[in-house]
């Protein structure tokens, strides 16, 4: 159980990782994840079929399962875009926004009766993020994009979540970053017509750096998160994901230093969002406990 533990506190770490990666790594947001699911899915291609756990699935599962691994591939895109636009800690409080979105999409796609509760809670995420992008205009455009980047990270859960009903999770997560890497393929020369990058074939840094966000952040965190739900609830294994903003963050503080270039205004609305984020842990907490 501790091995488990560890195994699944590691996975959020290389979770909160992958946005001072993706500072570190100069490509445009869109080659950026275009090169990061190429070598993910050819990672994975390999490792799951010799360990034997790639499953055949449907053609009408594979569509289903290409179209969520586009979305998640939007979703990294449009993640990275509100880093470049504006810095790491503002594109992961606006990753926080994935629970208001998810409260009001998943009732909405699923046909399924509000929780007013979480609402609640996500209009407060809402209100810190407002009051970070009223204060701070200078992060106004990465704020859009990351709001945009919340709304496709709530999607995509919503449909991943019934798709592992009838699947295990090495075929689903192969077969979603393989239909992420072709669908965004198809769109890549009209996303680098309408913004052209600098350079289109990644430096040996920016290799290694890619190599450690498919190897480390994709793969290797899938990995030990899997693991960990041998052991450990999905309950837990959710709960303990709330800290990957928190991560990112104190890591963007570390390595970029960037708590000398926000205002009061980023910490009051950070303040916000972490009250709604534990709100949230508590009320699902005792909701579990009784």
């Amino acid at each position: 159980m501790k091995k488990a533990f560890i195994q699944l506190h590691i996975a959020v770490f290389l979770a909160g990782f992958t946005g001072i990666l993706g500072k570190l790594i100069h490509l445009n947001e869109g080659l950026l994840v275009w090169y990061r699911l190429l070598i993910s899915a050819i990672t994975m291609w390999i490792l799951f079929s010799i360990t034997g756990q790639l499953k055949r699935i449907s053609k009408k599962d594979l569509l289903k399962i290409t179209g969520v691994g586009f979305i998640a591939a939007l979703h990294w895109v449009s993640f990275y875009g509100a880093i470049k636009y504006a810095n790491v800690s503002v594109a992961l409080v606006c990753f926080s926004a994935v629970g208001f979105f998810t409260a009001l999409l998943e009732p909405l796609l699923l046909k399924k009766p509000f929780v007013w509760r979480e609402v609640l809670l996500g209009v407060l995420v809402m209100i810190g993020i407002y009051i970070i992008f009223h204060f701070d205009p200078q992060y106004k455009t990465g704020i859009i994009i990351g709001v945009i980047s919340a709304i496709l990270g709530a999607v995509f859960p919503i449909y991943n979540r019934r798709l592992m009903q009838h699947m295990n999770a090495p075929t689903l997560m192969t077969y979603e970053l393989t239909g992420g890497l072709l669908t965004l393929s198809v769109l890549m020369p009209f996303y680098i017509h309408q913004f052209p990058p600098a350079y289109f074939v990644p430096t040996l840094s920016d290799w290694g750096w890619l190599l450690v966000l498919s190897w480390c952040c994709s793969v290797l965190a899938f990995q030990f998160s899997a693991n960990a739900l041998k052991k450990i609830s999905a309950f837990t294994v959710n709960l303990t994901y709330n800290l990957e903003p928190v991560y990112g963050i104190l890591l963007a503080f570390v390595v970029y230093q960037e708590n000398k270039y926000l205002h009061a205004s980023f910490y009051a609305g950070l303040a916000i969002i972490m009250l709604a984020v534990a709100l949230q842990t508590l009320r699902v907490y005792r909701q579990k406990a009784h």
